[in-house]
């Protein structure tokens, strides 16, 4: 009987972003992403199980698969093996007790090579909430990814339960779109004008560091070094541990939010992005801000369900003076994320080389403080049939992996009810509880502030927060 040979590719861009992260951090889980969702409906466990695995199938992703090649090269490859699907019963428990238990399993990392990415329990919780914890590795999900999956499993057991309820419709390829992907990395007229673009913006000006602290990290960092011009700053810690923080905000507020961008025709990401750089600009009194953005490359339906991680994270500079208007400011960062999307499929990996090449960097020196992440899409179903579920109540969390390679790094997503979820991870050896609670407050009161009146300079919203 003849072997049939499996294919084997290399690592993509934003793959090799996060191998590298893992790489050089201390604890391996921190690529790990651990939520769980819930549903107050009592559910079939066998059929739920079967529903998982016809989901696993449907995403190739899921069973992408790693090991090294004759070269001592990391590629991945798809396998048709599928994990066990788990159970486990908490509805005796302490409420913190379970969550802490699904925390364990979020922080215990996987081993890379010719092994499942993934880790799929059925869980029934002490609230009578029933659903699953999924934990996976980012090297074959984001964000964006998970959630596709969530809602692929709850559209096909619903499909099976409720006649009104149609299967969903199948996934894209993976392996289709990782081709399309090597090969524009492997050169052409495209990427040679993505890396044009990121060149001219790195070296048209440096910019300078600005920090939730204030501007204590970077003069530190002169005066040690005897050079009171120094810009870049060294923002990274040999304690990795990090934590999740949470802050909700309602849904009343957030469709004020929503209703805003849709007037003025920008994304949130402008909005969030305006009120953070604000934020930083009052923070360190410059008008020079840099944050790092991330980029979800999921323009079109085959990019959309073929999961994955296709995140591309840049760095994101704006100047925005205090004479501007706050409307102004939105423009600015609406014009440079409209560029940033034509040329988002630069490698990352070699923006940064080039910087640090170009400047001249120190191991750790950056210009940004902090990272910003807006996930549009929400967990609810949402497709035909939904009379059939009724109102029903999601609960939806994410769990920390017990370390972050980023000193803070903050996610904005949409709650099953409306309301916006401000999940802050950070280096727990470097951002207090305190200190986020501080960033929450002000983000919210500079948003809302120059929303009411858009008209309003920057100024005029920095000293009124």
């Amino acid at each position: 009987m003849t072997k049939v040979k499996r294919k084997e590719f290399p690592l993509t861009s934003a793959q090799k972003l996060h191998y590298y992260s893992m790489m050089y951090c201390p604890k391996k889980q921190v690529l790990n992403i651990g939520t769980s969702m819930t549903i107050q409906v009592e559910l079939e466990r066998e059929l739920l199980k079967s529903c998982i695995e016809e989901a696993v199938m449907r995403q190739e992703s899921l069973r992408v698969q790693f090991t090294e090649d004759k070269k001592g090269n990391v590629v991945q490859y798809v396998t048709d093996r599928i994990a066990e699907i788990e159970h486990f019963d908490f509805r005796h428990w302490k409420e913190e007790d379970a969550q802490q238990k699904m925390t364990e399993w979020t922080s215990t990392p996987f081993e890379l090579y010719d092994t499942p990415m993934y880790q799929i329990v059925m869980i029934q919780m002490p609230d009578f909430y029933n659903g699953i914890y999924v934990k996976v590795n980012h090297l074959v999900m984001d964000a964006q990814s998970l959630i596709v999956f969530f809602k692929d499993i709850i559209e096909l057991y619903s499909s099976k339960v409720y006649e009104n309820v149609p299967v969903p419709k199948e996934m894209s390829s993976y392996l289709a779109q990782l081709e399309k992907d090597l090969a524009y990395e492997a050169g052409n007229k495209a990427s040679q004008k993505d890396r044009e673009f990121f060149e001219k913006i790195i070296t048209e000006s440096e910019p300078v560091f600005t920090d939730i602290y204030g501007k204590g990290k970077l003069q530190a960092e002169r005066e040690k070094n005897n050079d009171p011009s120094q810009r870049a700053c060294v923002n990274t810690s040999d304690n990795v541990d990090a934590n999740l923080v949470n802050f909700r905000l309602e849904p009343e507020a957030a469709a004020k939010m929503l209703k805003f961008c849709e007037e003025h025709r920008v994304s949130m990401t402008c909005l969030l992005l305006m009120g953070l750089r604000t934020y930083l600009q009052k923070e360190n009194d410059e008008e020079d801000i840099s944050v790092s953005t991330t980029i979800a490359r999921r323009a079109t339906l085959l990019e959309k369900r073929c999961g994955g991680t296709r995140i591309h994270s840049f760095p994101f500079r704006t100047i925005v003076a205090k004479e501007d208007s706050f409307l102004e400011g939105i423009f600015k960062i609406r014009d440079m994320q409209n560029q940033y999307f034509r040329h988002a499929s630069y490698s990352p990996s070699e923006y940064y080389a080039f910087r640090r090449n170009y400047y001249q960097l120190e191991p750790g020196q950056t210009y940004e403080g902090l990272a910003l992440t807006y996930q549009p899409l929400t967990m609810r179903y949402e497709g035909p049939g939904l009379e059939e579920l009724g109102d029903i109540d999601y609960k939806v969390k994410r769990y920390t992996n017990g370390a972050c390679a980023h000193t803070l790094y903050l996610t904005v997503g949409h709650t099953p009810d409306g309301g916006l979820d401000f999940c802050f991870e950070h280096q727990t050896g470097v951002v207090t509880f305190e200190k986020l609670q501080q960033v929450y407050y002000y983000l919210c009161r500079i948003m809302f502030y120059g929303m009411e009146d858009p008209n309003r300079t920057v100024g005029e919203v920095i000293e009124w927060a």
